[in-house]
């Protein structure tokens, strides 16, 4: 038997009740067997009526966990304290899981033995996002090699070997509330020897918030994971080391600023160089110094 426990981390979103139902439509392997671990991070547990009907109703395995208060680490947490399974995986409470997600994930762990495996989160955009968001896909969320590695990653869509974490590996909680707290622990999973592979085929969609389709947004984003990179070059590199990243960090935002300059008549180019450019300037502001950015 190959056991797997699901984490979902809810903060007042009714979308959870879909994001269960996606679960109990899983087409698991045969000896696979999948428990939801629901963590509600608000201050009362006002998700919890909802998600008991969503398991009784779709006859799915859930524990509740009741996690305060508004913040994102916190309720990670707990999802990893609560689990007792061999494999655990992680999957937003506004995100639905198509039926051979956890399928897929759990064939690339096998075929890679990696200690981690994400998948591809695909945005889906309302009729009133702007259309140069929409084709320019700003939202999707898929994984970045560096010299053919996956160094960091994410926890809307991810699968992990449990004993690659069991030994305290846990979210920082001082970043639970400003975001960045996936991309760090990720980094501390590969910086102490843990592997991670793509399944392009563990697909999840996730719908774009009308407040989160503009350009403020992604430029805010980008800006706080520009300051996550920026902590982690900060804590490897001192004095003039330091300062040479940060000239590099700031040069490269000059060129995204030209660049957007250049594509000033092209709403999705100019946006890319923008967002570019904004997640340059976070790393320049980490490594100067600056404090960070509360994203939530």
């Amino acid at each position: 038997m190959t056991n797997v426990d699901v984490g979902v981390c809810t903060f007042r979103r009714p979308a959870v009740v879909e994001t269960l139902a996606s679960l109990a439509r899983q087409a698991l392997p045969p000896g696979v067997t999948l428990r939801a671990i629901v963590a509600d991070n608000d201050e009362q547990p006002s998700a919890e009526a909802a998600v008991r009907a969503a398991a009784a109703e779709h006859g799915l395995d859930v524990t509740y966990v009741h996690a305060p208060a508004r913040n994102i680490s916190l309720a990670r947490n707990a999802c990893l304290d609560a689990a007792t399974a061999d494999w655990f995986a992680f999957i937003d409470d506004d995100e639905t899981a198509t039926p051979g997600w956890l399928a897929a994930l759990l064939a690339e762990a096998g075929r890679g033995g990696w200690d981690a495996v994400l998948g591809p989160v695909k945005a889906v955009y309302g009729e009133a996002a702007p259309r140069w968001i929409a084709d320019g896909d700003f939202h999707s969320t898929a994984p970045v090699e560096t010299a053919g590695r996956i160094l960091k990653g994410y926890a809307g869509n991810v699968l992990m070997r449990r004993s690659a974490v069991v030994r305290g590996l846990r979210f920082d909680t001082a970043l639970g509330r400003q975001g960045g707290e996936d991309d760090d622990f990720f980094y501390r999973l590969t910086d102490a020897g843990g592997t991670i592979g793509f399944a392009p085929e563990a697909l999840a969609y996730e719908p774009v918030p009308a407040g989160r389709a503009c350009l403020p947004w992604l430029l805010k984003r980008s800006f706080r994971t520009g300051q996550t990179h920026g902590a982690r070059l900060s804590q490897h590199h001192h004095g003039p080391a330091r300062l040479a990243q940060l000239s590099l960090a700031a040069a490269k935002g000059g060129a995204c600023l030209a660049g957007a300059a250049a594509n000033a008549l092209s709403p999705r180019a100019r946006g890319r160089w923008l967002v570019r450019g904004s997640l340059h300037a976070g790393a320049a502001a980490r490594l100067a110094g600056l404090r960070e950015l509360q994203l939530y």
